[in-house]
């Protein structure tokens, strides 16, 4: 028998509905016809997980902009090496 894939969607859906009371987990699970443990399982990982959004979100932006701030400043000072190059080259004769 082959296991069957869920989208993150469709699991996001069952856990807020089971966390939010809307429907109870086996009520979920009936509509569904999955067993309780993987709710369980994704509603357990979704928790775990949920504290790293806070944490981290606001450090990744940072390393993100940190790199990009980065790569704008080195291309600003390639740029004004290339200009340079190209005063210098026009003071000596092209061969």
């Amino acid at each position: 028998m082959q296991r069957r894939k869920f989208k993150p969607e469709f699991k996001l859906q069952c856990v807020l509905d089971a966390i939010s009371g809307r429907k109870s987990p086996a009520q979920i699970c009936r509509e569904h016809n999955m067993s309780e443990s993987v709710l369980n399982k994704w509603r357990h990982l979704f928790m775990e997980r949920a504290l790293s959004i806070f944490e981290n979100g606001s450090s990744k932006v940072s390393v993100e902009s940190q790199r990009i701030s980065e790569l704008e400043r080195l291309v600003g000072k390639l740029t004004l090496e290339l200009e340079a190059s190209k005063k210098l080259s026009s003071y000596f004769p092209s061969q």
